[in-house]
């Protein structure tokens, strides 16, 4: 089968780690393009000087690349509010166009790789959520798919140095997206995310924290959900783990903003997720979770259109 060949929109951080990861790990894809707004950013050069084709005139530039017309992918590592005007200026030139969202925009459905992926294969757009939501979301999942979760609460925690403009930018979009998302993906009833960008130095990597408050169950079939989800993750993100064992306590009369009154099971997951170090710093895992699923979302992608072609 030949192999999709894709761009990528934003010359930053996260798009210049995607595009060394394109160019590494995939399978079923091809780099073909990278696309920014300032000529002199280390993207643009990295990409031209590994034979990637380059504009610095952002998505107006890429429909003018002779490639253009053999993409079937691409990637938007911008920011929410461009996002938006992106996906729409690509509609009008290829309405059939995979887009993969790495911003908070959630124009398409939000998309966690190892909880429903397989729900979106034909979307022409999906949204990656957050950092944060990569990273718990599947943890609330877990506990989902054996109990009924009232509640879901996560506190995304990461290193200041690793949060550039755009995540800056996006904070409230952040805390929104990945809210709702804890809920449409998750499976909670009330979720509730909470970003924290920690100064530390040396700049320490992403810690994440996520309290379920769920219906009474065998608290063995839990914890054997969460530590089988965490194993899925791991396959496309190495640097995901359990930072300690899943705690358990039995909630009584607590009081749910929102929600109402609860009495049941909590349950409390602590992870850390290291990057790969690809081009980012391994502290950024922040970063590299939402760079990994997005390629093995498009990964998945391309391979069910092989498979239907």
């Amino acid at each position: 089968m030949s192999k999709r060949k894709v761009a990528i929109i934003g010359s930053g951080n996260i798009g210049t780690d995607l595009m060394i990861k394109l160019l590494r790990n995939a399978q079923h894809l091809e780099m073909a393009a990278m696309v920014g707004i300032d000529p002199a950013s280390d993207g643009l050069a990295r990409a031209s000087r590994m034979g990637v084709a380059t504009t610095h005139e952002g998505v107006e530039g890429l429909t003018r690349l002779p490639i253009f017309d053999e993409i079937d992918f691409v990637f938007d590592a911008t920011s929410a509010g461009a996002h938006v005007k992106n996906d729409a200026f690509l509609r009008g030139h290829k309405p059939g166009l995979r887009v993969i969202d790495l911003t908070p925009a959630a124009i398409g459905p939000y998309c966690v790789p190892v909880v429903n992926l397989e729900q979106h294969l034909q979307a022409l757009n999906v949204n990656m959520v957050t950092c944060g939501g990569q990273a718990t979301i599947p943890m609330v999942a877990a506990v989902s798919r054996v109990a009924k979760v009232h509640y879901a609460e996560i506190i995304a925690s990461i290193a200041s140095k690793s949060a550039g403009p755009g995540t800056r930018a996006n904070i409230d979009e952040f805390t929104e997206t990945t809210s709702k998302a804890i809920e449409v993906i998750g499976g909670a009833a009330k979720g509730k995310a909470i970003i924290i960008m920690n100064p530390a130095e040396p700049p320490l990597i992403m810690r994440d924290t996520v309290y379920v408050l769920s219906e009474s169950v065998d608290q063995a079939k839990v914890e054997a959900s969460i530590e089988e989800m965490a194993a899925a993750v791991q396959a496309y993100v190495p640097g995901y783990r359990l930072k300690q064992k899943v705690q358990f306590d039995e909630a009584r009369d607590l009081n749910i903003p929102g929600h109402g009154r609860f009495s049941g099971l909590k349950t409390s997951v602590f992870l850390e997720v290291e990057g790969a170090a690809h081009y980012l710093p391994a502290y950024a895992g922040n970063l590299d979770i939402m760079t990994s699923a997005a390629l093995a979302t498009a990964e998945r992608m391309a391979q069910a259109m092989g498979a239907s072609a």
